[in-house]
């Protein structure tokens, strides 16, 4: 049977398999081959595999095989992600921009394509969506309002999800949850039945775990993306992850332009025009000398 590893802890690999659906769907306790410690090859969260039942009823099996992955991540290790859901609330809490420039260029860095979620829409002024949507929308980035509360937009956000495996990142108090079991009701009950077998609370162990929707669609949540530490990355790499700058950058009269203290900036003029979004700059600005004091005190 082929399936998917959707947590791995202590040597046993948790593997969704079957079904269209979540409620058609099993979790089956797996131990992997020895050929794969032979082959040097360790089976990974997200990776696609190919299972021998052992027995039906106690739903125990054997990974006997590992399908070609399409991409591997290092922070957190996991395989065959297609995109990133960067979940933030309109207001209660206010959108923190810095922390969600962070969040973007990570995806980014590991090759991710990000669709930024905007939570409880419900509560929040046409003026205070309409800027965000004026910030991110023309940097090049998928938009979207949603209220898990009222179930606005959710529908959408199934349409974007559906067939792809998605990683999840966002702070605490934006509804994140909320909106994982509005995804998947039996989200909570997926992780109490993994934790009554490996003998521990659901919130005690800090391991990847993806959440299948149904066939072909997953999300992960994990603490790996919670660390907000850029990856080694030069200070004038930064700009290439703010793609509104691009345009602009031409007319820049120094090559090199920092977009910071040099005269006849195009980015500057740019932004004085109010074609940049003026938090986004200074997020920038704030990055930017992160980079630049790493470096000095390494």
């Amino acid at each position: 049977m082929q399936g998917k590893i959707i947590k791995g802890i202590a040597g046993f690999y948790y593997v969704y398999a079957g079904g269209e659906t979540q409620e058609g769907g099993k979790i089956y306790e797996c131990k992997a081959k020895g050929i794969f410690r032979k082959e040097n090859k360790r089976p990974l969260v997200g990776d696609d595999v190919w299972i021998e039942i052992l027995q039906e009823e106690e739903r125990t099996g054997n990974i006997v095989r590992i399908l070609p992955r399409k991409n591997e991540l290092i922070r957190p290790a996991v395989v065959n992600i297609d995109q990133a859901l960067v979940i933030f609330a309109v207001v209660k809490p206010e959108p923190n921009f810095n922390l969600l420039d962070r969040f973007l260029i990570m995806m980014e860095q590991q090759g991710l394509s990000s669709i930024i979620c905007f939570n409880k829409q419900d509560i929040a002024t046409r003026d205070e969506k309409e800027a965000l949507r004026e910030a991110y929308g023309h940097c090049g980035y998928r938009v979207l309002f949603v209220s898990a509360r009222q179930g606005e937009g959710m529908e959408e956000l199934k349409e974007l999800l559906k067939g792809k495996t998605t990683a999840v990142a966002g702070p605490s108090g934006v509804g994140k949850s909320s909106i994982i079991n509005y995804l998947n009701p039996e989200a909570e009950m997926e992780t109490g039945e993994i934790s009554r077998k490996i003998g521990r609370g659901k919130h005690t162990t800090r391991h990847a775990e993806i959440i299948a929707l149904q066939e072909h669609t997953y999300i992960m949540d994990t603490p790996g993306f919670t660390s907000l530490s850029l990856f080694s990355m030069e200070k004038g790499d930064l700009q290439g992850y703010y793609p509104e700058f691009a345009r602009y950058r031409e007319c820049c009269r120094f090559s090199g332009c920092s977009h910071l203290s040099e005269p006849d900036c195009g980015v500057k003029q740019a932004l004085a025009e109010g074609k940049i979004s003026r938090a986004r700059y200074e997020n920038y600005k704030v990055l930017y000398k992160e980079l630049q004091d790493r470096k000095m005190y390494r």
